[in-house]
Formats: structure tokens, sequence, C-alpha cells
């Protein structure tokens, strides 16, 4: 594994064998469907109106500010569970925190007209949506322009349904050609001074993302994809987990720790910045297994793909397993992160 670069992320090595395939990804925003899976629906009583809202090219924030404005509050009083994809057609939930009056009014936002969004349902509840509160998102993928054999690529569905892929942090995470984790280093290297909280916690998040796919691409390149091994800590469902790295005792131990703490002292710099930015150990599920998943070929060069998520996993960890895509140069500058 390399160090961070502002030119370039290391290609972490893959669970499975190269299909020599490619397709083109979000041809057109009906390419890439999400679908948010909440945690809770609204009870129908309490001082946020929650709204469960349909955008097609527009991102996250850009429909927050518009809620915000619709409803005449501050651009705080309205929460979502996480950011989703702008080039895609989404489906998530917002709230707004929105007191009843005097009167006992409720606007009814559904009649809201907007050629980017709509409001599909609207209901009251006790509190806000915060980052994180969903279980996950349901996606269908379609892949144009497909290339390469067709056998493989099957081979590779036929694993990735039954084993999972490696569940490395998407490279949005890392910002354009890495540069959130060059900007997260120079900051914890005190070479830079971050005064935006916003920024410092985009910044710690990318470069603590940086080195949980050190030590999952570590374990790969060892030939140790999809093994446990001595001194793992697994998760809920007895798979293996890797470091989230912060403060307080690793709880891994033997070949596990002696694997992480190998990592940790290549990257020194940004494990021990984290720990002085505050950063508590967790721990991440090193395997992410797509949920229900489908898939299909309507046409000879056209893959349909369906498959949920749990929260914080991505759908491109799903996808690189089993073809190499492109997208159109819109997307080459990114997007903020969406949810994964």
């Amino acid at each position: 594994m390399s160090s961070p670069s502002r030119h370039a992320l290391p290609q972490w090595p893959h669970a499975y064998p190269a299909t020599g395939a490619s397709a083109t990804l979000k041809q057109f925003n009906e390419d890439f469907i999400v679908t948010e899976l909440p945690l809770q629906l609204p009870s129908g009583e309490g001082e946020h109106l929650w709204l469960d809202i349909e955008k097609n090219g527009a991102n996250t924030a850009y429909v927050a500010q518009q809620l915000a404005q619709a409803a005449g509050v501050d651009e705080r009083d309205v929460g979502y569970a996480g950011l989703k994809d702008r080039h895609a057609i989404t489906r998530q939930w917002f709230s707004i925190y929105l007191p009843t009056g005097k009167a006992g009014e409720t606007p009814d936002l559904t009649l809201l007209q907007h050629p980017e969004f709509k409001v599909l349902a609207q209901a009251r509840h006790v509190k806000k949506l915060r980052p994180g509160d969903l279980q996950g998102n349901r996606f269908r993928l379609v892949l144009r322009d497909v290339v390469g054999p067709r056998e493989a690529i099957e081979a590779n569905l036929k694993a990735v349904a039954t084993q999972g892929v490696p569940n490395y942090f998407g490279a949005q995470r890392f910002g354009f050609d890495g540069a959130n984790v060059e900007q997260g280093r120079a900051m914890l290297a005190r070479e830079i001074r971050v005064r935006n909280p916003k920024k410092k916690g985009i910044f710690l998040s990318a470069v603590r993302s940086f080195v949980f796919n050190e030590v999952l691409g570590l374990r790969i390149a060892q030939g140790l994809w999809g093994q446990t091994v001595p001194g793992d800590v697994p998760d809920a469902s007895g798979r293996p987990t890797g470091p989230l790295w912060g403060r307080g005792r690793v709880a891994s131990t033997d070949q596990a720790l002696a694997l992480e703490s190998q990592v940790a002292e290549r990257h020194a710099t940004l494990c021990d910045g984290m720990e002085h930015a505050g950063l508590e150990q967790e721990r991440r599920a090193l395997v992410a297994l797509p949920q229900d998943m489908t898939w299909e070929w309507p046409q000879a060069d056209q893959l349909v793909l369906a498959f949920s998520l749990p929260a914080g996993q991505y759908a491109t960890s799903v996808l690189c397993e089993i073809l190499q895509t492109t997208e159109p140069e819109r997307h080459a500058e990114g997007e903020p992160e969406p949810a994964a």
C-alpha cells in the first residue's frame, strides 16, 4: 500500500479475478435508482414535518435549501439521513422543524412544484432526521454498452451474491483525486490549519476511511479475503472487522493486530493525528454482502442489477468486482458524497 497522494489513490486489490469487462454507468438519471430504507416512519404527531421525496437531477443539499425556503425556516432546521447522488433518481426522507402555529396549520408541501424533485407524502414526527438515521439503501442500476465475456461476468455476479465484496469506502469519500485525504494528512501534520468544522470533519473522515481501506487491501493482498485470522473481532454476523482508527485500545489481537499495526505504523502521522483529534476506536465490517441481489440481461449489451446494502456501504464496491465502469464527463469532478 502507498501513502495518500493528491494525484492518485492506491489501486486496492479486488477479491475476485478481473472479468476484463466494461460498461457505462449513469448514462441517464434513471440508470441509477436509489431508494432509502428508513429506520422508522413518522408517527403522525410531533414538531417535525417529515417529507417523502423523489428527486431527479438534484443533490440532497440543494433540495434541503429549497425546502427551507418553501417552509420559511432556516436551512439548519431541515434534516436528512444521508446524501444522495445528483445524477440519479433517488427517494429519501427529509424533516423540517415546523411546530404548529396558533392556527394549528401545517403547510401542504406536497403541492410544491419543482422540476427536479417532488414531495410524495408528508407526516409529522417527534424527532429530526439526522445523518445515519437509515437502515440502508436499495439500488437498481442499469449498465449500458457492456463489453466483455458474459461467462466471466456471470461467475463474478454469482460469487458476489453469495460471498459478498470487500467493504471498501468508495472513491467519493476521498474527494477528487484523493484531495480530501491529502488535505487531511496536511491538517494532521499541522502543515495547514482548517478552521471550518465541516471541512475538518470531511478531512478526518477521508483519512480514517483511507486507513481502513489500507487494512482491508493488505488482507486481500496477503490472500486473506473471506478468511478469519487469529485475533479477529467479529461483527454481529460473525464476519471479521477492521479498524476505524482513533484513541483507545485496538480490539484485535494476535495476527489481526499485527496486520493492523503494520498499517498504523506505515501511516503513523494519520493514526496519531486521528487519536489527538479525539476520534475513538471503532470497527467496521470487512465484508459487504448485498441482500436480495438479482440481475438480468434485457439486451445483449445491457445488464440490470438490483440489491440492497446497509447504511455506510457502497454500490461502487459491488460494481468494481463485476466490471469496470465509466460515467459521462459531467461526473469527472465528482459530487458531494452520496449516502452509501
